[in-house]
């Protein structure tokens, strides 16, 4: 090839990227609108049981428990259904609809009984949609030539990107009217979401079946190391999880600092994981997916004991952003991570990775009660970072497990 035509076939293959992912934007504006409206509720409803009705504390977890039990038994039966060719289009629209039911029946009756039998079956529903919809993302992209790992980051930004409006307009909403009118939000955001749905999503829409492995051993081997990788995403998610619950307290209670900080190192954190999400499409070219994870869960670890140490407002944000890095690096790789043990059951590892960030959300709290209580925050924080290199022991183990079963396929 002639080097004065190597800038314009760039320029070509660039162009061809950006329509393809032109043509996926719909997909992305339907995952962004159906993740702000989870936003608005997931972090809101703890407030509304205690502030709202004036319940006690214990009860969010009561409705916590009873909300993720009843998504994780919805995530493995989408995910059955869509492993097998079964139609998306009705899934996304089931959790929409959830959604819906949930936020207005609590708009007309803002009551306990409300809460725990419709907004339970409601909002439990409604959680299903990211699985899903990463389920069948990764299938678009497979469709329009786009690398799925790629359009994981390009997803991953989107939820991220979401979760940076969700909360933040749910609570102002609270503060400025009352706690109810954030129920009536969701009911427009519900109807866009199912017009997104109507209007975007093909109506015959499925994920393409793909051959599963023949040998029985094959099959075993690739069951312990999914299973592996899912560990690992629970110690680093929890790790996650136990900082982000007790941190603010941290900053306020016991670092000194204002009442607005937690909320200023949560934007810091967020704008910089954007960023970083988009970048791990190149470190898993330049250094492969295993190495990069490793170094983002060691990452972590450092990141986490930085976070334990602060002292003053600075070191605050410094340490927010060094948290939106690793966590903007691993929120992508994880993902992609645990779909490589299963490429033949695509939706029902993706729906594995969403199951265990939820379990380890949910039991993050209680443990950063019991912790907190005995000793104090920072110590919560450290843990933290413990159970971060507990993640980084398991992703070894995994490593090495990952080489055996290629010898068994060898």
């Amino acid at each position: 090839m002639n080097d004065a035509n190597i800038p314009s076939v760039l320029i070509s293959v660039f162009n061809m990227a950006r329509r393809k992912l032109i043509d996926l934007s719909p997909f992305l504006l339907l995952l962004f609108c159906g993740t702000v409206c989870a936003a608005m509720i997931v972090p809101y409803m703890g407030y509304f049981l205690v502030e709202g009705l004036g319940q006690q504390p214990w009860l969010i977890s009561v409705y916590s428990f009873l909300v993720v039990s009843l998504t994780i038994i919805v995530n493995r039966d989408f995910a059955r259904r869509i492993d097998a060719g079964h139609r998306v289009f009705p899934l996304v629209g089931i959790a929409a609809a959830g959604y819906l039911l949930a936020t207005a029946t609590l708009a007309v009756f803002p009551y306990l009984c409300a809460v725990l039998i419709m907004g339970v079956l409601g909002f439990g529903v409604s959680s299903s949609a990211v699985s899903t919809m990463f389920s069948l993302g990764g299938s678009l992209a497979e469709r329009h030539e786009v690398d799925r790992k790629r359009f994981n980051a390009y997803m991953r930004a989107t939820t991220s990107t979401a979760w940076m409006l969700g909360p933040a307009v749910a609570f102002v909403v609270a503060d400025q009217i009352n706690e109810a009118a954030v129920f009536v939000l969701g009911i427009g955001g519900a109807v866009l979401w199912l017009g997104l749905w109507w209007l975007v999503l093909p109506r015959d829409i499925t994920t393409q079946p793909k051959p599963s492995a023949n040998q029985t051993g094959s099959v075993a081997a690739t069951n312990h190391a999914l299973w592996i990788a899912a560990a690992f995403v629970f110690c680093l998610s929890s790790a996650h999880s136990l900082t982000f619950s007790a941190l603010p307290l941290f900053y306020v209670q016991e670092v000194g600092l204002p009442g607005y900080a937690p909320g200023t190192a949560f934007s810091v954190k967020t704008f910089v994981e954007v960023f970083a999400i988009f970048a791990t499409p190149f470190l898993i070219a330049k250094f492969g997916m295993r190495n990069s994870l490793l170094v983002t869960t060691l990452l972590a670890v450092v990141t986490i004991q930085i976070l334990a140490s602060v002292q003053n407002y600075p070191q605050m944000l410094g340490g927010a952003a060094l948290e939106g890095l690793y966590y903007g690096l691993y929120a992508s790789l994880g993902i992609s991570y645990v779909q490589s043990f299963a490429p033949d059951r695509p939706a029902r590892a993706t729906a594995i990775y969403w199951n265990t960030l939820m379990i380890s959300s949910v039991l993050a709290g209680p443990a950063v009660g019991f912790i907190a209580q005995a000793f104090d925050f920072r110590t919560v924080v450290q843990f933290a970072s413990v159970v971060a290199l507990c993640a980084a022991a398991i992703l070894m183990l995994a490593t090495k497990l990952g080489k055996a079963l290629a010898s068994t396929k060898a």
